[in-house]
């Protein structure tokens, strides 16, 4: 039993950095790879909750060390931002920080000249970069 309970730890141990890191990061690359949008809005939006979870994390850790179970909770959370059938990455960042932040003080996607003239630009750059 004593061996069962240890082996359990190393796995539980080598879940997060699994579920929070290494898929992440294999999928992100997958994701730029390909001709779709829509998994670079997943991971990009994946990337920016993860930061400011990490953040957020790193400044209650005083808080956070009484609660047991934070680690669990937190690898159950990011399981589901990370899983493609929940997609909860991008659902968080289109209910709320698109909608809250980006729209309220304002940004790039408010307008779609904003991207349209940066569009042109790197477009425009990269001809002349080949033209060397």
């Amino acid at each position: 039993m004593n061996r069962l309970w240890t082996l359990l730890t190393y796995l539980h141990s080598l879940a997060g950095p699994g579920v929070m890191l290494l898929y992440p990061l294999y999928a992100s690359v997958v994701a730029i790879e390909s001709a779709s949008k829509v998994d670079d809005e997943q991971w990009l939006a994946y990337w920016i909750l993860y930061s400011f979870l990490t953040l957020m994390e790193m400044l209650l850790l005083p808080l956070l060390e009484w609660i047991p179970i934070w680690y669990d909770l937190k690898l159950a959370f990011v399981a589901w931002l990370v899983l493609p059938q929940f997609r909860g990455a991008a659902f968080i960042y289109e209910k709320f920080v698109r909608e809250k932040v980006i729209y309220k003080y304002g940004g790039a996607h408010k307008s779609p000249k904003s991207k349209n003239k940066f569009v042109d630009f790197v477009a425009t750059n990269k001809g002349e970069q080949e033209a060397y």
